[in-house]
């Protein structure tokens, strides 16, 4: 079913005009996108903001080859049309979706395998906030850093997407969760949230902080987004066989490393970025959220702690809100009907 058979032919849609500040952010009215023979084509009634939106318009993040251009990598929509390959069941659901770009838009495809059903426990705007953090932390935290249950982890930016989703998501799974945050005020939401302890960095060492909370033992696993000189520091904060696992490089891509200690103690380094992945292991992952995640969803016990809202018109500001720093949980935007 194509897009002419059902819909307008055109939508509004929000571009990065150049590489630059929030400003940059331009409504702007372009084609519907045509979805392809594995895609949806969704209706959007919500798109999250992330970092990854921040760092493309920047210039810093270009999408990659054969993606939308537009910033957006998560949203919530029903599905309006459907690629070639696809059941019509698909038509009229309610889907949240990890998209490959595009999200800031009045429509916005995305493969089918990388969506997964809006419960009745979630409004559309707590779903849309759910795909890009629950791909991340699943994948990194779990997947690749391989949390168990009895496990310590330390979380940085304990108060971001990243960071409330891990939150909730290790004490979901029987994990003790430290986390770094920039203020008092958001150490207390921190735990309000969960975290068993939070650590204030721009007051506190956190290297020391963590050999008092562990009795000197350490953590199993460290999830970071900070990277440059934060690895040394984190290295010194893991036990014997521990894991480190980078999800972004917000403090710079290089680090000092003593490998003579990463042999001695046995220790792990890894990571990953989701958007490059391919749409056939997004798919993978998004069939183990459905598994082992979506029925906490359902059940209400998992949701997204949400920051604030805003108009598509007004990615502008969303973005300066999410560069301000002082947020907590997800920022969304919302489509009107």
């Amino acid at each position: 079913m194509t897009v002419s058979d059902v819909l307008q032919s055109e939508m509004t849609a929000v571009a990065i005009s150049e590489p630059g500040g929030p400003g940059v952010l331009k409504p702007a009215t372009m084609p519907v996108p045509e979805p392809k023979s594995d895609e949806l084509l969704i209706k959007v009634a919500a798109a999250g903001v992330n970092r990854p939106d921040v760092v493309q318009r920047m210039g810093l993040y270009p999408a990659p080859p054969g993606a939308s251009p537009l910033p957006g990598l998560e949203v919530s929509g029903t599905v309006v049309a459907i690629g070639s390959d696809l059941e019509t069941e698909w038509l009229g659901r309610k889907v949240c979706a990890l998209t490959n770009g595009g999200g800031y838009a009045e429509f916005c495809v995305a493969p089918a395998g990388q969506c997964l059903p809006v419960p009745d426990s979630l409004t559309m705007k707590e779903a849309a906030a759910l795909p890009e953090t629950l791909f991340t932390v699943w994948g990194n935290l779990f997947n690749r850093g391989f949390a168990r249950d009895g496990e310590t982890v330390l979380v940085h930016g304990g108060t971001s997407g990243i960071g409330t989703t891990a939150i909730q998501l290790g004490k979901l799974f029987g994990l003790d969760v430290i986390v770094t945050c920039g203020s008092d005020q958001k150490c207390t939401a921190a735990k309000h949230i969960g975290a068993d302890h939070a650590i204030n960095y721009k007051t506190q060492d956190f290297v020391e902080e963590i050999k008092k909370i562990t009795d000197g033992q350490g953590v199993d696993v460290v999830l970071d987004m900070v990277a440059g000189d934060y690895v040394a520091r984190n290295l010194q904060c893991l036990k014997e066989e521990g894991r480190h696992v980078t999800i972004a490089v917000q403090g710079g891509m290089a680090a000092e490393l003593n490998m003579a200690q990463i042999m001695m103690r046995r220790l792990m380094l890894t990571g990953s970025t989701l958007r490059p992945q391919s749409n056939a292991r997004k798919s993978v992952l998004a069939d183990e959220i459905y598994k082992n995640i979506w029925p906490d969803v359902e059940a209400g016990k998992l949701k997204p702690v949400m920051d604030e809202s805003f108009p598509l018109a007004e990615a502008s500001k969303a973005h300066a809100h999410m560069e301000a720093g002082n947020h907590v949980g997800k920022i969304v935007l919302t489509v009107d009907k």
